[in-house]
């Protein structure tokens, strides 16, 4: 039997099993974990690739877009110098919010993703940067280029989100977000990126 190319016979791993987009670091493939419906958050298990509950959201803010990651990403230590008040990067691949007019209520999707800028997050010491792309052919936002084109609101509630989900009463906070930045930087910090995965796990 002929398969077409390419052919998974199993499952790929999100993470390590497919492309990191069709033209990066401008259009990245993104598989979401949460939607801006979930209460709990939802976290790729870095073993088997499906999702995990990490743990049910403290606070009542809900994510105000897409969340997910870029495949073939590793926030190591190219990621990590090119933020000064980190220490090194967070280990994980790189975080991408996405937006998109109309509501997707589905997570372990993939999506193409216009990357238009980023939010600097510095978590404990560790650079956690936070892609902000569009999704492509959006019928509203699939013009925007820039962060510049970005209302200042949906900035706004994208700071606010990451900076209190992980907020406990009681606990000192551990997290800044710097000023958000535009397309070529967000460009830099995920070909970082790529070099941190092809460092941390071979091409």
């Amino acid at each position: 039997m002929n398969f077409p190319k390419p052919f998974y016979r199993w499952r790929p791993h999100p993470w390590h099993g497919l492309e990191t987009g069709p033209e990066p670091p401008s259009v990245l493939h993104a598989y979401i974990e949460i939607t801006p419906f979930d209460l709990v958050k939802y976290e790729i298990d870095k073993e088997t690739g499906y999702l995990r509950v990490d743990r049910p959201q403290r606070s009542s803010s809900q994510h105000p877009s897409l969340y997910g990651f870029v495949p073939k990403t590793y926030c190591g230590e190219r990621v990590g110098k090119l933020m000064p008040e980190a220490e090194r990067g967070d280990g994980d691949p790189l975080d991408i919010c996405v937006l998109s007019e109309r509501p997707i209520a589905r997570s372990e999707v993939i999506l193409k993703a216009q990357v238009v800028g980023g939010l600097p997050m510095n978590d404990g010491g560790e650079a956690d940067d936070k892609i902000i792309a569009i999704l492509v052919n959006d019928n509203v936002w699939g013009n925007v280029r820039d962060i510049a084109e970005v209302p200042p609101v949906m900035i706004e509630r994208l700071r606010h989100y990451f900076m209190t989900y992980k907020f406990v009463p009681g606990e000192e906070q551990r997290v800044s977000i710097g000023p958000a930045y535009g397309r070529a930087h967000a460009e830099t910090v995920i070909r970082a990126a790529m070099q941190d995965y092809e460092d941390e796990f071979g091409g």
